[in-house]
């Protein structure tokens, strides 16, 4: 590794994260397995410095130039617990980082990882996924607690379990391993929010495994501030025979970097992905997924819709591997943006690698502004501009959101995208 310091200057968020942590070391949660793996991150940080266009992986997010400012843990205020996103859910709240909260129905053990830090039982899952896995230095260095959530075998759950992190600025770093047994059924909320107008750092990094013939609805929500950084990470195992519908919604932060790593592990597992981007102001948001086909006769569709207005910024990077013995693989990956201004942008790059023979594998991408015939069929039935306009970008986006069978949660994510689009209009 270079010496950060000796090979080029260091820039001020970089200086925030290493005194950051030289500051706060003493005070972190951890035994001295988990100090020294602290330790070790904030060193890889030091002399490697944040990623910049040159790292193939974050080539359309030089986090090195966007993240200008780091703000301190002092500057945020407390917050308690909001109303979950889908009435009637039960809720498990972590408040500025902190578990506050852990309700959970007959089935389902909610454990803090704070202890598991204390008791260094959390070192085994605290490691970087490669030399370029930044948000996972930056979450092992400072994270302060999470939860631990195992759901038994052959559980069905009858109402939506929301695991929400409302943070009121400065910093939130949290983890959240999840374990669902097999045959298991259940919709699943991870919900990320700001409560406040305070800057905020947040990195969240869940661990999701899936055991076999479950059947797991997985919603994450990122609704972070104006001015947030938000660094997201969800690392997901398929067990056989299971089926994961999972949808990202994001629709707030300044700069915001969302990572799906999934692995088909057990045969015969569905993956269906789906995903809005809401992109406005100055914003930056990244969406990187990495889906690796491990064994056979597994099936994974991905669609993203993208709206994009203002100066805004958003990329949708995604790489489906195919593994030579996973024959039988019918994997599927779409982008689609709608650009609604002429200084917003979208990057898109989707890859396929494939190492067997007997797949169905395709990709594609589509930028877009509003269709001009279809404006003009709906103004000549008396509907203003605006609003047809308005109508023909809910429509956009509710095509996918109405996948999701589940009525109040449909509703919910609805009204929520709604009320985003008619603040941008």
């Amino acid at each position: 590794m270079m010496n950060m310091q000796s090979k080029r200057p260091i820039t001020a968020a970089e200086e925030a994260l290493v005194q950051g942590f030289a500051d706060r070391a003493a005070d972190l949660p951890g035994n001295d397995a988990i100090a020294a793996l602290r330790a070790g991150f904030i060193r890889d940080i030091e002399e490697t410095g944040l990623p910049t266009r040159r790292v193939e992986a974050w080539h359309y997010t030089d986090l090195r130039s966007l993240l200008k400012t780091v703000p301190s843990v002092e500057t945020g205020t407390a917050v308690t617990a909001v109303e979950s996103l889908v009435a009637g859910s039960q809720v498990i709240s972590l408040c500025d980082g902190r578990l506050v909260s852990d309700r959970t129905p007959d089935g389902v053990s909610c454990a803090a990882f704070r202890d598991a830090l204390k008791s260094g039982e959390a070192s085994d899952g605290m490691v970087a996924r490669d030399t370029d896995d930044v948000i996972g230095r930056i979450n092992g260095a400072f994270v302060t607690d999470g939860c631990r959530l195992a759901v038994d075998d052959g559980l069905e759950l009858d109402t939506p379990l929301e695991i929400q992190s409302v943070h009121g600025g400065g910093q939130a770093h949290t983890r959240l391993p999840v374990v669902i047994g097999g045959g298991s059924k259940g919709v699943f909320v991870e919900r990320h929010l700001a409560a406040g107008d305070n800057e905020a750092l947040v990195s969240s990094i869940t661990d999701l495994e899936i055991g076999r013939d479950a059947e797991i609805v997985w919603i994450v929500s990122q609704e972070q501030g104006a001015s947030d950084t938000h660094l997201g990470q969800i690392n997901i195992r398929l067990g056989a025979g299971a089926k994961l519908t999972l949808f990202v919604a994001n629709s707030g932060g300044r700069l915001v970097r969302q990572e799906l790593h999934i692995a088909a592990h057990g045969e015969g597992s569905e993956l269906v992905l789906r995903g809005v981007n809401l992109l406005g102001g100055d914003s930056h948001t990244d969406v990187t997924m990495t889906l690796d086909h491990l064994v056979p006769n597994c099936v994974s569709s991905e669609t993203f819709r993208n709206v994009v207005y203002d100066r805004a910024r958003g990329v949708f990077q995604g790489q489906i591997k195919v593994a030579s013995i996973a024959q039988k693989t019918d994997a599927r990956m779409a982008c689609n943006t709608l650009l609604l201004s002429d200084t917003s942008d979208f990057s898109c790059k989707p890859e396929l690698e494939i190492f067997a023979d007997d797949v169905q594998c395709a990709h594609g991408a589509t930028v877009i502004d509003i269709d001009d015939d279809q404006l003009f069929y709906m103004r000549a039935r008396g509907i203003s501009e605006r609003k047809a306009r308005a109508m023909l970008v809910k429509a956009f986006i509710a095509e996918i959101v109405e996948e999701l069978d589940h009525e109040g949660l449909v509703e919910a994510l609805e009204t929520r995208f709604e009320a985003w689009l008619d603040d941008h209009d």
